[in-house]
């Protein structure tokens, strides 16, 4: 597979918030790339997701779920979004089955056709709904004119997915490959460890706290045993938030600990020695640093 005998292209997964995106990433891809939790809104940048079917290269950009912005983080996340699609070669619109044209769908539709986009259109939770709700939901599409074609799946099960990867590696078109054949992203250690704790926390903590929090990884210090010493900040908003991410008697932040420390240790393939702290910081959803990180733009 050398010179012009290998095709790459851009991919960019669009949908509403807990569309699926981030799971059919993961499926795609092989591996976890990109942390996934039920609540909406988990994916806060662009993540690049590398697949390859025979001599193609496809790079999967996962972007936030796109909604109606309240804070600056909002604004920026909906922008890389958007930025993501016009990067792209080909987007996926990925639609709840289940929820069908929501308000969140309708106004990503809607901002494909202003821009003059066409995409392709993903039903995914097929395995939610009736064939009949399937189809109506399937033939209010098609009356939108903008889908050139429309792929049926399970991004959690797998079903369809294979059918989809194969057909999007075809219209690729002849050009050098842009990572190496055997990485799966373009996400550093510490932004993914960063990432795997957030998503521990995300699913131990309730209601809107989740929001108001972030995790960085302040130091990463291998050794030459192969393991490595990983220490992390919890930013919070508050002193009362500060209490509820540690839980009582420190339960809650030690549970989250061994989670996000078992499953760096099996994805790494290395042993992790995890520490955790919790700190307040008001604003830390206002400091342009960590938007930089992130690959966000502050200013929008």
């Amino acid at each position: 597979m050398k010179g012009q005998q290998q095709r790459c292209g851009f991919v960019a997964l669009l949908g509403a918030p807990n569309a699926g995106k981030s799971t059919l990433l993961n499926t795609i891809v092989g591996a976890k790339v990109s942390i996934v939790t039920p609540k909406v809104q988990t994916t806060r940048m662009r993540i690049l997701g590398v697949s390859i079917v025979g001599d193609a290269q496809l790079v999967f950009i996962d972007t936030p779920g796109i909604f109606t912005p309240k804070r600056r983080l909002d604004r920026a996340m909906v922008a890389a979004a958007w930025g993501g699609a016009s990067d792209s070669d080909v987007i996926l619109l990925l639609i709840d089955a289940k929820t069908g044209i929501d308000r969140d769908t309708r106004r990503i539709i809607n901002g494909l056709k202003e821009s003059n986009r066409p995409a392709v259109c993903v039903l995914n939770k097929i395995d939610t709904v009736k064939r009949s709700s399937l189809l109506a939901l399937t033939d209010n599409l098609v009356s939108e004119n903008i889908f050139t074609d429309f792929f049926m799946i399970s991004a959690l099960n797998g079903d369809g997915v294979e059918d989809l990867r194969c057909e999007l590696a075809g219209r690729l078109l002849e050009g050098p490959w842009h990572f190496p054949e055997d990485q799966l992203s373009d996400m550093n250690d510490r932004l993914f460890a960063a990432e795997i704790t957030r998503e521990k926390l995300y699913l131990n903590l309730y209601q809107e706290l989740p929001y108001a929090l972030t995790v960085e990884t302040e130091t990463w210090e291998p050794f030459d045993n192969g393991a490595v010493k990983v220490e992390q900040v919890i930013f919070v908003e508050r002193d009362r938030q500060k209490g509820i991410v540690l839980g009582k008697g420190g339960e809650l932040i030690k549970r989250v600990r061994k989670l996000a420390q078992e499953e760096l240790k099996d994805i790494l393939e290395r042993d992790v020695h995890l520490f955790l702290f919790v700190k307040v910081r008001a604003n830390w959803g206002d400091d342009p640093e960590r938007y930089r990180d992130w690959g966000l733009d502050f200013s929008r």
